[in-house]
């Protein structure tokens, strides 16, 4: 519990000592030059936004244990991403961390889809990479801070990340990230417009991934699962347990399920990682008309130990099947779409 505004006054002359948001630019290797945002609540939850990395948090931990997956690849600096490269698979020469963002025009494996709408001759075709662009696209930092509300004091740090071409989409992300002081969560809310004049596709998913120590073997997954609609054929040729986690193996072939998820009375979805040996539960909600859809991803293989949590705008068949079928959601000019998620550490 963190003293009032009153007493944490007289007891500091600087409010970092409980907490607070500092700015750090990363200065060694891969990571270098990437500018990073630490928040620290004072309760034992400490995270890092990654400005040039569309404010994409990555190091995530409570008390000293890690919740937020750390990939090989580590926090690659995105001038050094090639977004076409590898048959459009260079995103995962850049994928790790808590939160890793999908979109914001397509998510999920690539291809090509016709490029018509934008009436540009030159441009028939629009070519994907796997989940798109937007997760290696620096950030403008617009502010960030600490802000009292009556004894209730915020941390916060607001930006927007541009994705646009001449004659292509021109789509903009406001993203705010908030925690409360003394607190252990952390709230995300993502505003999504369409900056063009011409109607632009938009496709949205969280890749939240989550490591060790709370990922280990006997781990489990908790949701409220009506039915499972898909999966990939690696669930019946290795049979690993998706709601009580083994632990490591080499060569395990990542596992995909798409659930639909049962709402609760207030209609927001609900997942969460319990690790009852180190009685830590890591829970992620968030509106189901925002998200409608979930993913559980097992990757489950010998150094690359991680389970993702994904909530989705859409089905996971993509781009080319979401146009077919008419689910694809085109934002008109100046249309905008919001999205709330709250992470819980308890």
């Amino acid at each position: 519990m963190t003293p009032d505004r009153r007493r944490l006054a007289e007891l500091t002359g600087d409010l970092s000592a409980a907490g607070g948001v500092r700015l750090v630019t990363l200065g060694d290797g891969l990571e270098r030059g990437i500018r990073t945002l630490e928040f620290r609540t004072g309760s034992g939850l400490a995270f890092d936004v990654l400005v040039d990395r569309c404010m994409d948090i990555g190091h995530a931990e409570h008390a000293g244990r890690a919740f937020g997956w750390r990939s090989p690849t580590g926090f690659r600096h995105p001038g050094l991403h090639e977004n076409a490269d590898e048959d459009g698979l260079s995103w995962l020469r850049s994928f790790s961390g808590l939160v890793v963002t999908a979109g914001l025009d397509h998510t999920l494996f690539g291809g090509e889809v016709p490029a018509d709408g934008y009436r540009y001759p030159p441009r028939q075709i629009v070519r994907h990479g796997l989940h798109g662009r937007v997760g290696n696209i620096p950030a403008r930092l617009t502010g960030y801070g600490e802000r009292w509300e009556a004894d209730r004091c915020v941390l916060w740090a607001e930006g927007e990340v541009r994705q646009a071409a001449v004659f292509a989409e021109n789509l903009r992300l406001i993203r705010r990230i908030e925690a409360d002081l003394g607190g252990d969560e952390i709230r995300l809310i993502d505003t999504v417009t369409n900056a063009g004049f011409e109607p632009a596709p938009h496709m949205f998913l969280y890749h939240i991934n989550l490591g060790w120590p709370l990922l280990d073997e006997g781990a489990r997954f908790e949701a409220d699962i009506r039915e499972t609609l898909w999966q990939t054929d690696s669930v019946a040729e290795q049979k690993a347990d998706h709601l009580t986690f083994p632990g490591p193996a080499p060569g395990f072939v990542e596992q995909v399920y798409e659930h639909a998820l049962v709402p609760g009375e207030d209609g927001m979805h609900r997942v969460a990682v319990v690790n009852d040996r180190l009685g830590m539960k890591v829970s992620v909600e968030w509106p189901a008309a925002e998200f409608p859809y979930f993913f559980e991803w097992l990757n489950l293989r010998s150094g690359n130990y991680a389970v993702g949590l994904e909530p989705s705008t859409h089905h996971v068949s993509g781009d080319a099947a979401a146009r077919e079928d008419g689910s694809m959601i085109w934002l008109g000019p100046l249309e905008s779409r919001v999205y709330h998620t709250t992470f819980r550490v308890s």
